[in-house]
């Protein structure tokens, strides 16, 4: 389903790699001007440049959802939002709660949960305006379930859901929905290699004897579906995980 032409707008977080990247590829190619945001320039400019030159309409802003003067100042922008994915977010370490560094945690919850609602209030207006709005919040199977070395993570991400749920309930009645999408073991470039400080074997270590753990381009997929029903239907929460994984802790592995 095409998007109507009040709600061509879709503004995508963390959009320099990953899913947030397989996300915007997708939104594009379904019709959106894509608005792209991370911290990284030169990865979502260049992205840009890609969607633009496949014949969709993409455009990159630089920004760093967690500092709220300039989130604010990037809503000024837009007067009518139809999407806005909250991709951005990410985990550090996997420390038990007794040994773990709060630091760690502290920046868990900043991206994952601050800089998510702070996204989400700054273009809130602009949602409502289009007359068809949609949040997406990217959360993860780890926001509705515990494993051991995950606390910071698992706290951020139940927060995130929280927030999503929480959202919905409060805003019912006007023209915005409500999606939570939440992915169990993805692999990505990324998002295992970060967790770990750029630890290469420990990052590999996720996923050894997965045969096939979901991409960036299966949780983007969900993604749009969600986002193009038609808009009286609303995706309260999709969770997607590989055929291998069945729980945050039990996952079949050919060693």
């Amino acid at each position: 389903m095409a998007p109507a032409p009040a709600s061509r707008i879709a503004v995508v977080t963390g959009a320099s790699s990953g899913i947030g990247a397989a996300t915007a590829r997708q939104l594009a190619a379904a019709g959106y001007r894509v608005v792209l945001t991370a911290r990284r320039k030169d990865r979502i400019e260049a992205l840009a440049e890609e969607i633009n030159g496949a014949g969709h309409q993409a455009a990159a802003y630089a920004l760093d959802i967690t500092d709220r003067a300039a989130v604010d100042e990037f809503a000024t922008a837009f007067k009518s939002v139809g999407v806005l994915v909250n991709n951005a977010g990410g985990a550090l370490g996997a420390d038990s709660v007794a040994s773990a560094d709060p630091e760690q945690w502290r920046r868990m919850y900043e991206t994952n949960v601050i800089g998510t609602l702070n996204v989400t209030q700054a273009l809130l207006p602009a949602l409502t305006a289009s007359g068809d709005g949609t949040v997406v919040v990217l959360s993860s199977t780890a926001g509705h379930g515990t494993y051991e070395g995950g606390g910071g993570y698992v706290a951020a991400k139940h927060a995130e859901h929280v927030l999503a749920e929480t959202l919905r309930l409060e805003i019912v009645g006007t023209p915005v929905r409500v999606i939570e999408v939440a992915p169990g073991m993805v692999k990505t470039d990324e998002f295992a290699l970060t967790r770990f400080g750029g630890d290469a074997e420990k990052a590999e270590k996720v996923y050894a004897g997965v045969a096939e753990p979901l991409t960036a381009d299966d949780v983007a997929d969900t993604i749009s579906w969600a986002v193009t029903r038609p808009p009286h239907v609303n995706i309260d929460l999709l969770v997607v995980r590989p055929r291998a994984q069945a729980s945050n802790s039990k996952v079949h592995r050919e060693l």
